[in-house]
């Protein structure tokens, strides 16, 4: 698919800050990520968007009908294609390897682009209070000095470089302005931006640190990120048209949608024409944590307050930790224009992101977390075996970037290099 701008995208995850691109016309070189279940995600969308182009997909809604297994998929489609997901580590072991890879898939077109980011627990605020030292001996604080490996040997035009709002503060500052130091000295100046989800059409509040570089000798002007006009959307936006589920309910792939779209999924390319809903899938319960859940609901609702663990009834508190975390239970409020932020600790339990609905009184269900990222409702997320993987597709979904923030970037460096 020889689409437009060629990139590469470094600690790719399942591939959220990938699918932005590629809407925007960019084409995929390769995808280093070493995760397991992650590469299976980024190869079946890699399938996916290799039979779009192709103009039929009904392979695809056949794998997701369960017609046809994985392995049948993934024969439909070119090796090169599915090569481009690398499944290594990326550092200083396997970073020949991964070049070689590359090289390989490149056929020595030019990589216009580098993006990604380093995993960021060692930079996250939380993460750094959780340390026993502050993340401060985390080897994966310094996993942008491998970033800087790649932009020496490939030399793109630009790249992005994402991470948590942490990484300006952690260990004083000093990691964030030694990379930038770093990536000034490659050659590359950098403009540092800290964009805000909600302000670009995505329904969740989510800062991300983003570093524009850009060749010095292209003198390219980096003009500032205008929010988008996403209009008057609501959080209920995401609930308005899905099957109604109980605790350990639903089905993992392929099912059919309660409503039409609304303006908010069709705007957000969430809903995009093709009829196919994945992953409507609720995680088991137990009668305590519904009792808790019907209390957090009606205290929303009623006075517009969230749940504050101290006031639980004192059989209904199991919890050691009972100095910090008082807003363990919290709701996605419906009536608001944003949700708070979608973590990765959703794979553990889904206390925090009860979903609003007093009767079918659960936690969000795979698709809605996806959802509230903005990722398009036929992104299906893998597990390692083949069938239903909730948890590792809610932590998927929890690291990732919105695709739809991902493509308000994208959109950004293609004005940039063209009008350069």
């Amino acid at each position: 698919m020889n689409r437009g701008l060629n990139y590469i995208d470094l600690f790719a995850g399942a591939g959220g800050l990938s699918e932005g691109f590629v809407r925007a016309g960019f084409n995929p070189i390769a995808h280093v990520e070493m995760d397991n279940a992650a590469c299976y995600s980024l190869k079946t969308r890699a399938a996916y968007h290799f039979l779009k182009e192709k103009g039929d997909i009904e392979p695809y809604i056949k794998y997701l009908k369960e017609d046809i297994t994985r392995a049948e998929l993934y024969s439909l489609i070119p090796i090169e294609h599915l090569n481009s997901v690398i499944n290594k580590p990326i550092g200083l072991q396997y970073n020949n390897n991964i070049f070689n890879s590359i090289d390989t898939l490149s056929e020595n077109k030019e990589i216009d682009l580098i993006v990604g980011g380093p995993p960021c627990q060692a930079y996250s605020l939380v993460g750094r209070a959780r340390s026993e030292h502050g993340m401060r001996e985390d080897p994966r604080n310094h996993l942008f000095l491998e970033y800087a490996k790649y932009l020496t040997k490939y030399k793109p035009k630009m790249f992005v470089f994402e991470n948590v709002l942490g990484l300006k503060s952690a260990n004083g500052g000093n990691y964030f302005k030694t990379m930038i130091k770093l990536f000034g000295n490659l050659g590359y100046d950098v403009a540092d931006y800290v964009l805000e989800a909600d302000k670009f059409g995505v329904l969740q509040k989510r800062k991300r640190v983003i570093l524009l570089g850009h060749k010095k000798e292209l003198n390219l002007t980096i003009p500032d990120f205008e929010p988008t006009n996403s209009g008057e959307f609501k959080v209920q936006d995401i609930f308005d048209d899905l099957p109604e589920l109980l605790a350990d309910d639903g089905v993992d792939k392929y099912c059919h949608y309660s409503a039409e779209s609304n303006e908010y999924l069709s705007y957000s390319q969430i809903r995009n024409g093709v009829k196919i809903l994945t992953q409507h899938i609720s995680r088991p319960h137990t009668d305590q944590d519904k009792e808790i859940y019907k209390i957090a609901v009606d205290l929303w609702f009623d006075k517009n307050e969230r749940l504050d663990y101290k006031n639980l009834p004192e059989r209904l508190k199991s919890h050691q930790n009972q100095t910090s975390f008082f807003d363990r239970f919290k709701v996605v409020a419906p009536n608001l224009k944003s949700s708070h932020t979608v973590v990765a600790h959703i794979a553990k339990d889904g206390h925090y992101y009860i979903h609003p609905d007093r009767l079918q009184n659960r936690s969000i269900s795979v698709r809605e977390a996806a959802r509230l990222q903005s990722f398009p409702d036929d992104f299906y997320f893998e597990g390692v075996k083949e069938g239903k993987n909730r948890t590792a597709a809610f932590k998927q979904i929890g690291n990732a970037v919105p695709p739809q923030m991902a493509y308000i970037i994208a959109n950004k460096i293609n004005e940039i290099l063209n009008n350069g």
